[in-house]
């Protein structure tokens, strides 16, 4: 049967659509493509059918070079209340707040300078807390969205993402409903990416 899904991911397409919006009239100096991708769930998660996948392998046929992706992965869900952060590595919870009110970028290790200039670029766009992680793509959660497509491809990528079932216990079931998101900080969510890509579109 088919979920609400309303914050995996009705909130990632959502900040897709508002991005463009807010890019809309600006002179870019790269070009910028906006996907929505198909198929990123199991059981094609992991497969050669995802979009991410195809897209992915056409980019690198067509032998464009990217400077990064960013997948928006779940940007909807917050909590204010005490321990309502989950980790996959219950170590990681003395590095990161244990609180579920910030947005994370997630990346591979490789790319650990790239995400600081991302995190800061979007810290100084928003109030909204930003926190970076990049670890090998065996710690649980790294590799978890469309951007692992581009990592197989040769590319930079990276998630930014509410952590989804690591805060969001609504996530897969029927109680993921729109009610539950908050547009608010979903809206600083866009305008920290709108800022990055503005950023790194007239990057050298």
């Amino acid at each position: 049967d088919a979920l609400p899904a309303a914050d995996d991911n009705a909130s990632g397409v959502a900040g897709l659509i508002e991005l463009a919006r807010l890019l809309a009239n600006e002179k870019l100096g790269k070009r910028l493509e906006l996907v929505a991708y198909t198929l990123e769930e199991p059981p094609y998660f992991l497969t050669e059918f995802m979009g991410s996948a195809i897209h992915a392998k056409s980019v690198k046929a067509a032998m464009k070079s990217v400077s990064l992706m960013l997948s928006l992965e779940c940007i909807g869900y917050f909590s204010d209340a005490p321990n309502s952060q989950n980790f996959p590595v219950s170590v990681l919870g003395a590095v990161y707040p244990t609180t579920g009110n910030f947005i994370a970028l997630v990346g591979h290790y490789r790319e650990g300078a790239l995400a600081q200039r991302v995190r800061e670029t979007m810290r100084s766009a928003t109030s909204l807390p930003v926190h970076s992680i990049n670890a090998p793509a065996f710690v649980a959660g790294i590799d978890f969205s469309d951007h692992l497509n581009y990592w197989n491809e040769g590319f930079v990528g990276m998630m930014v993402t509410d952590t989804a079932f690591m805060r969001n216990l609504n996530y897969h079931t029927v109680e993921d409903t729109p009610e539950k998101l908050d547009y608010r900080r979903m809206a600083e969510v866009v305008r920290g990416v709108s800022s990055v890509v503005l950023s790194e579109a007239t990057a050298q």
